[in-house]
């Protein structure tokens, strides 16, 4: 997965390590972001397409010259970034001072006690919206604060549905109808999201069980609820998809970008993705500018229960500046700079109240549809042992989508899977 763009595209991954913290059940003695210690920072990134993000810190290093931030950008792919950040935090290195981790992580880096607790009332967490605030907590505790939101949209070919007069789907039927009768009488591709096996995979499984009223893990990842009618169903709908023929069988190599360049080249009448999609679409080099439209993503029965990406600021537990620390978060998430992260990085902010900017809709037509997204979608399943569930996910449903393997077994086998991670847990 592109580490910009999967779980939120600009995925700015900034590592304050947090001296003395005493893991995530401390007592009254343990030390919370910004208790002590200032000085210059390091804040590791997945990388910054845009550039955006240096701009920002420029000012805040202007402000700040006993504070500065050094920019530290890791590779694209999640999984690197990934790989990268947790052999740092996890040998005690005091290296990086703010991660940026995707919101998926912050269970498992806070259980591990990479991570420090954060004084909620620092911080402007009520004018967030409300659903990113649950992707920073673990144990009932803030763990990181919420930067960067998103959640999956459904691009359609406006143009090609009006000639057939249709309406954008809302069910699952009706996605399914439209790809399979009206996308190959026009010489396109039905529907395609992202199928690779990797972190976009999960998302895309877990959104499709959640849509259909199931889940894969409960209790902050000690239950498994996998194994239900619900999971069978939407497992079923994606693996029928390809058997069919209305899912190409060539999504099953897609990523975000490969299937972003499918929909943009006017190869697909549907595609699920993040927001970042809709400028690039409507460039000048888009054989679909002014053809595509934007909508919430279809569920069984209705719009879908999608699922939270981005990106959250977390405080290493080893860092020694933690008041710079916790100074630097305050700034990258108040109202100017959430501002900027959407205007200059064409990214979706956590303030609530800016998805409601009259002209911040003129220029950004999709953040009506989007900020609904946000507010049904929930995050990944939360687990300790994140990276594990992930892999097992992606695994097992790669295989039914490729045939390999039967929705109901498959859904047993993942169940399986995933009680044996629990147990070791």
């Amino acid at each position: 997965m592109r580490w910009t763009r999967a779980a939120g595209r600009g995925l700015l991954a900034a590592a304050v390590i947090l001296a003395g913290y005493a893991g995530p059940q401390a007592g009254a003695g343990e030390r919370t972001a910004g208790s002590g210690g200032r000085g210059p920072l390091t804040l590791v990134t997945g990388g910054d397409l845009t550039g955006y993000l240096r701009g920002v810190l420029a000012d805040w290093n202007r402000a700040h010259p006993r504070e500065k931030v050094t920019l530290v950008e890791l590779p694209e792919a999640a999984d690197e970034v990934r790989a990268q950040m947790s052999t740092s935090l996890r040998s005690g290195s005091d290296r990086y001072d703010v991660l940026n981790i995707d919101v998926a992580w912050t269970s498992e880096f806070a259980a591990a006690g990479w991570i420090a607790p954060l004084n909620a009332d620092r911080f402007p967490v009520k004018r967030f919206l409300p659903p990113v605030v649950d992707t920073a907590t673990f144990g009932g505790r803030l763990h990181a604060l919420p930067y960067v939101t998103n959640a999956g949209l459904l691009y359609y070919r406006k143009d090609v549905l009006e000639r057939a007069g249709e309406k954008p789907p809302r069910t699952w039927d009706e996605l399914e109808r439209l790809a399979r009768t009206v996308a190959p009488e026009h010489g396109l591709d039905g529907y395609a999201g992202q199928f690779l096996p990797y972190e976009g995979l999960t998302v895309n499984a877990a959104e499709a069980v959640q849509s259909a009223g199931g889940s894969i893990l409960a209790g902050e990842g000690t239950r498994v609820t996998v194994g239900s009618p619900e999971a069978r169903e939407a497992l079923e709908f994606l693996a029928d998809g390809v058997r069919e023929g209305w899912i190409p069988h060539e999504a099953l190599t897609y990523k975000e970008e490969e299937s972003r360049r499918a929909f943009q080249e006017g190869r697909l009448l549907f595609l699920r993705n993040w927001p970042y999609v809709h400028a690039l679409a409507g460039g000048a080099e888009s054989k679909v500018a002014g053809r595509f439209g934007v909508v919430p993503l279809p569920g069984r029965d209705g719009p879908a229960a999608g699922i939270l990406g981005g990106s959250n600021l977390a405080v290493n537990a080893r860092s020694r500046h933690r008041e710079s620390a916790a100074d630097l978060l305050a700034y990258l998430t108040s109202e100017t700079v959430q501002r900027r992260v959407l205007t200059e990085g064409a990214l979706p902010p956590v303030w609530a109240e800016l998805y409601e900017d009259p002209g911040l809709v003129r220029r950004f037509p999709y953040l009506p549809t989007l900020r609904e997204s946000v507010l049904a979608a929930k995050p990944r399943p939360k687990s300790p042992r994140y990276e594990q569930v992930n892999l097992a996910v992606q695994a097992v449903v790669h295989d039914v989508m490729a045939q390999r393997e039967t929705p109901a077994s498959g859904v047993a086998r993942l169940e399986r899977e995933l009680r044996a991670i629990v147990r070791r847990g």
